[in-house]
């Protein structure tokens, strides 16, 4: 039944589309009076405004009714948790850091502390 709604739904949002894109513009009909000659006889003498109008209408109805059965049935699978395992287990510990390492002060290759760099301006000794 899912299966079934779900190919119904993909086929007429395709027809929806196409539909929409047989119909004519409104600016279209100016063209006939000034010489244009498209006769819309194809759909019948009042051309195809009532006939795919319908048919859009149609195709709209059924596409919002597939649309809300897949939600409400997608909707009543709801799970309490997005995890499969349900509750996760404790977490990776970070990385340790040395004895004499200040806080935040990064570790260099190997474990090592960096050196501290100098100074930008030189000590002034009182002169």
């Amino acid at each position: 039944m899912h299966t079934l709604v779900i190919i119904v739904h993909v086929v007429v949002s395709i027809a929806l589309i196409l539909i929409i894109l047989l119909q004519t513009g409104k600016g279209t009909d100016i063209g006939a009076v000034f010489g244009g000659g498209s006769s819309q006889t194809l759909f019948g003498s009042s051309g195809p405004t009532s006939f795919l109008g319908k048919l859009t209408a149609g195709a709209a109805i059924v596409f919002m009714l597939t649309s809300l059965f897949l939600a409400y049935v997608a909707g009543g699978r709801s799970s309490p948790t997005i995890m499969k395992g349900g509750i996760p287990g404790p977490s990776m510990p970070g990385p340790v850091r040395p004895q004499g390492a200040p806080p935040g002060m990064p570790q260099g290759p190997g474990g090592a502390m960096p050196a501290m760099p100098a100074p930008a301006f030189p000590a002034q000794t009182g002169k």
